[in-house]
């Protein structure tokens, strides 16, 4: 279960990464685009010309860059704090079944009735107890989620000044909708290491 929740929480931060840079190109949406880039197209040559498009590694950025990583450590290690409140919990739950067993014959009807009960009821606020932190996680997952975004499109914001790119692609794990990618055009090992220098002075703050 955790390797699950593991698994959608890298896809959250994938996804945050990944809303930053998506656009929708089908039906007239191409045709302008196509359009837009033909009669804007600059090929790069010794006079400082550049295609106007670049593309970005999602995968290298969800993995590479520091602040991203810590903030998925952080959203794991309070779900693993969740299961295992839960598991513990269901422990204890065991514990008392096992204790309550140990009279043996002696138990009637009525007590097993009136324990079972008590058990259930116990397990229900265990269950409801991991349901409401793992609503707060998932909150807070989102919060993070739209933070990345601000970081990352006040960078690429600034990033842009002189570039002047008119698109910035993505490609990625479920994501690449690009059949050929001219490797020129990755701008991913820039956007990872400016991420990190700006996060880093941030921190030092």
């Amino acid at each position: 279960m955790m390797k699950n929740l593991s698994l959608v929480l890298n896809i959250i931060l994938l996804l945050a990464v990944a809303y930053l840079f998506y656009y929708d190109f089908s039906g007239k949406k191409t045709e302008a685009v196509a359009a837009k880039l033909n009669s804007s197209y600059r090929a790069g040559d010794s006079n400082g010309y550049r295609p106007p498009l670049a593309y970005v590694e999602l995968d290298s950025l969800n993995e590479k860059i520091t602040f991203i990583k810590d903030k998925r450590k952080e959203l794991e290690a309070e779900m693993k704090a969740i299961e295992q409140e839960q598991e513990n919990g269901y422990r204890g739950l065991q514990a008392q079944k096992d204790n309550f067993l140990k009279k043996g014959a002696s138990i009637t009807e009525e007590e097993a009735q009136t324990f079972q009960g008590k058990l259930i009821e116990q397990q229900q606020k265990i269950d409801a107890r991991k349901q409401e932190l793992s609503q707060k996680l998932n909150e807070k997952s989102f919060g993070i989620m739209e933070g990345i975004q601000k970081k990352l499109k006040d960078f690429l914001a600034e990033y842009n000044k002189d570039k002047k790119y008119m698109y910035i692609f993505t490609t990625g794990t479920g994501l690449d909708y690009m059949v050929f990618k001219d490797s020129s055009l990755n701008i991913t090992n820039d956007v990872i290491k400016g991420m990190n220098e700006k996060m880093k002075a941030e921190a030092n703050k």
